[in-house]
């Protein structure tokens, strides 16, 4: 009987007929190999997602406040990344970051808000 060996480090395997791997260590890593490009994109977005957020709940210390476009992107905001839009029944559209989101309101300048509760409710 041929012994099977482990895709990852060329150990043979013991154990059950059907195990595809020596170790959860070499199941692991070859799955994380197999993932790292798709994970490099995630982790790239979901950093920009976290700097947005960081930078509004910054300029918006207590929970309604107003910013300027320039003061936003000193800070290194990015308006091309948001995690939901929310549009009221006037027709005004909220951008989100998680629960920290902004409205464009005049010109060059954002009311910045926090996600209230009923938000959740009606989407």
């Amino acid at each position: 009987m041929t012994k099977k060996k482990c895709p990852e480090c060329g150990f043979d395997i013991i154990g059950r007929s059907d195990k595809v791997f020596c170790s959860d260590q070499c199941r692991n890593t070859h799955n994380n190999r197999l993932k790292r490009d798709s994970n490099n994109y995630v982790r790239r977005i979901n950093n920009i997602l976290r700097k947005n957020r960081r930078i509004l709940a910054e300029l918006n210390p207590n929970g309604k406040s107003k910013a300027h476009k320039n003061k936003m992107l000193d800070k290194g905001f990015n308006f091309d990344y948001y995690t939901n839009i929310y549009t009221t029944k006037t027709g005004n559209t909220y951008f989100f970051c998680y629960e920290q989101g902004y409205l464009p309101v005049e010109e060059e300048y954002y009311a910045l808000v926090i996600k209230q509760e009923y938000v959740d409710r009606l989407n």
